[in-house]
């Protein structure tokens, strides 16, 4: 095969859908089109779950999220919740809760607006809980904490595990996958799109964008504008300490993600980033923010003050300027449909976006509201500050 003659699947079959990046969304994406029948070929710069997809927290929440955000977190936790049943695999899912704890009483007062402003679109997730119900929870939490928000049925997965189980149910499905594939062209041509990618041309009659924090600049060869920057949110582990804590803990005032594993081991993150450099595929660490991490978690849970932490890691994220996603078709590529941008908060939702995806390529329309994530909201300065 040449580089300039067009790839087709064994036997002379062509792929129904090029899906470009093996991160959760894209594989979601794939997995979705060959349920419906279709044959999806996966291209992938590096492997399956090399960036953030493999590399992130694993929180399974819908607590916090943005307001256009609810109602497709709300149908992927319904996912999550029978998570076996779409990839034959738990992906270590565990339903442990997820608490925001305030610390004052005006944090309390925000967290009461936000949950009021749930309920008036209609989802009742989000519950407010005092102090006493606190401690109950979270029994270890500093005891000058006045309150939370609490989401009872989120939770927690593997990043891994679930990237392994993805990839395995679309192999099964009939997909493929490629690895070692960056993708350096992208047009449309006699009704098919021509994609090169590692020095050899595929086409196929759907496209799908999900390459992460390289995604904007696919966009931008069929003149799609998403600003998308790339960025490395830090994660740090500790040595493995007595067991104190079940939920996934957050704090309203400060940037904190925060759990326990069963081998004892606490997983801290929540929001600062290291420096990403796609380009080289290399992330360097800030220290100062991994200290800015310690300290919050010391000020919540005192006896963790003198544990040692043990790794520090970033992966690398596309973030947009209003840090939600591009989800939905190109503006102006037929059959060209994006999925990127999660913004360090998209590991939850990538049961649905793949089939959100699917349903849009294969039926035209999907029953979920996507308008806030069209890419058309970057053409001009007012869509971007209502978007």
């Amino acid at each position: 095969m040449t580089a300039s003659s067009p790839s087709r699947e064994s036997g002379g079959r062509r792929p129904d859908a090029i899906v470009i990046g093996a991160g959760l969304h894209g594989l979601s994406a794939a997995l979705y089109l060959a349920r419906a029948g279709l044959k999806p070929l996966v291209l992938e710069k590096d492997h399956a779950g090399r960036h953030a997809s493999g590399v992130n927290a694993g929180g399974v929440r819908r607590l916090g999220r943005n307001l256009a955000e609810v109602p497709l977190s709300d149908a992927a936790m319904k996912i999550w919740h029978d998570i076996r049943a779409l990839v034959d695999d738990d992906c270590g899912f565990v339903r442990c809760g997820q608490v925001k704890v305030a610390e004052t009483g005006a944090e309390l007062a925000t967290l009461e607006a936000r949950a009021a402003a749930v309920r008036a679109i209609g989802f009742q997730h989000e519950e407010i809980v005092g102090r006493a119900e606190l401690r109950r929870l979270v029994p270890a939490v500093s005891p000058h904490c006045v309150g939370a928000m609490v989401c009872r049925d989120d939770g927690a997965a593997s990043p891994f595990r679930s990237v392994i189980a993805f990839e395995r149910r679309v192999l099964a499905l009939g997909g493929e996958i490629r690895s070692g594939m960056p993708v350096t062209g992208l047009r449309r041509r006699a009704g098919l799109w021509q994609v090169t990618a590692g020095g050899q041309n595929f086409e196929a009659p759907v496209v799908v964008n999900a390459a992460g924090a390289w995604a904007s600049r696919l966009a931008a060869l069929v003149g799609d504008r998403a600003p998308a920057v790339a960025k490395a949110p830090m994660l740090m582990i500790t040595e493995r300490v007595a067991p104190f804590i079940e939920p996934v803990v957050g704090a309203t005032g400060r940037k904190l993600s925060f759990k326990q594993f069963d081998n004892g081991t606490v997983l801290i993150g929540g929001g600062y980033s290291g420096r990403a450099w796609p380009d080289d595929n290399r992330t360097d660490l800030r220290l100062a923010g991994l200290r800015a991490s310690a300290r919050t978690v010391a000020a919540l849970f005192p006896q963790l003050a003198r544990a040692r932490i043990v790794r520090s890691w970033a992966g690398i994220e596309a973030v947009m300027p209003d840090e939600i996603p591009v989800l939905g078709p190109s503006s102006n590529g037929e059959n060209l449909y994006h999925s990127f941008g999660y913004s360090a908060h998209g590991f939850q939702m990538s049961p649905i976006t793949g089939k959100i995806v699917a349903d849009l390529a294969t039926a035209g329309a999907t029953d979920l509201p996507i308008a806030a994530f069209r890419v058309e909201r970057f053409n001009s300065p007012v869509d971007a500050k209502l978007a």
